[in-house]
């Protein structure tokens, strides 16, 4: 079975949205990313830290689901990190409230021994000196390295940042963070410039208007399907990001084609997690619904035109 190496964080959410709000709950990149990569026939393991205050209930639910926690150290005495966010009517901005770094504030990631071969590599939305300690720590090339980062990162890590972004082959970023870092309106040149900083293929994801894969001149585009409810988007491109890896490391194939079976894949498990607050729909899902779900996509996107 081939392995999968997560890198991200595993934290606390309290999460307010037009239709409700939560106390703190269950969140962090590398959370979703493993409930949603353990869709997949691979071996997977989580790299993150904990305070002491991280309840053993949310450890044994990622265990659960077959997720190697070894690589999650438990700070004694420490908290662990916490966000809060509000979001706007429209649900595609929101305001940070509340961000309490704690144990994550003086992370030294430890790879497990096991997963120095991993097969594939998912670094999370993480700091990316934190990123760069856990590519140092392989064993054995990767045949993947996917790469997720936001804007905060652009502002105040820039120069590390474009190191780590050298050393992969996939970058997973938003159409504002894609703009941000490639100086350009326009995706396609931003995703030209992002290729040159390393990268062979850029994602660009558009939230409910979907996801754009570029590699060298090649374009592909998946849409969002169309949702009667969209709950709270918290998790929803890191859950489309352990997609997206979670399949690419079962099917042992990274060609551009595959990648857009990867790309619709993401989307289609993303499109559950915005359906209830934090992971509690991921928490739920079944493979069939997955499976229905995809039909679905298949249906939305696939025509017949004579040309």
């Amino acid at each position: 079975m081939n392995k999968l190496l997560i890198v991200g964080t595993v934290a606390f959410d309290a999460i307010e949205t037009p239709f409700g709000k939560t106390d703190k709950i269950l969140g962090g990149a590398a959370t979703y990313i493993g409930l949603s990569a353990s869709h997949f026939n691979v071996k997977s393991a989580i790299v993150s830290v904990v305070g002491e205050d991280f309840p053993q209930e949310y450890i044994d639910l990622l265990t659960s689901r077959n997720i190697d926690v070894s690589g999650i150290e438990v700070v004694k005495g420490g908290k662990t990190f916490f966000w809060s966010g509000k979001y706007h009517n429209d649900l595609n901005s929101r305001d940070t409230l509340i961000t309490e770094l704690n144990v994550l504030a003086d992370f030294n990631p430890v790879v497990p021994q096991d997963f120095k071969d991993a097969d594939v590599v998912m670094l999370g939305n993480l700091h990316p000196i934190v990123q760069t300690g856990v590519l140092n720590q392989m064993t054995t090339k990767p045949k993947l390295v996917v790469l997720d980062t936001m804007n905060f990162w652009m502002d105040c890590a820039l120069p590390e940042l474009l190191d780590v972004i050298k050393r992969v082959d996939v970058i997973t970023i938003n159409d504002e963070e894609a703009r941000q870092l490639s100086g350009e309106y326009s995706l396609v040149k931003a995703a030209a410039k992002i290729h040159t900083m390393g990268p062979k293929y850029v994602v660009i994801k558009k939230g409910e208007h979907g996801a754009l894969l570029f590699h060298n001149k090649e374009v592909f585009f998946a849409p969002a399907l169309p949702l009667e409810e969209v709950f709270d988007p918290t998790g929803a491109g890191d859950t489309f990001a352990g997609g997206f890896s979670g399949y690419i490391a079962q099917s042992e194939n990274i060609s551009f084609n595959n990648m857009k079976n990867a790309i619709i894949q993401g989307s289609n498990l993303a499109s559950f997690c915005v359906e209830k607050f934090g992971t509690e729909r991921m928490e739920s899902l079944q493979k069939s619904e997955v499976q229905e779900r995809l039909k679905q996509f298949k249906s939305l996107t696939q025509f017949d035109i004579e040309l």
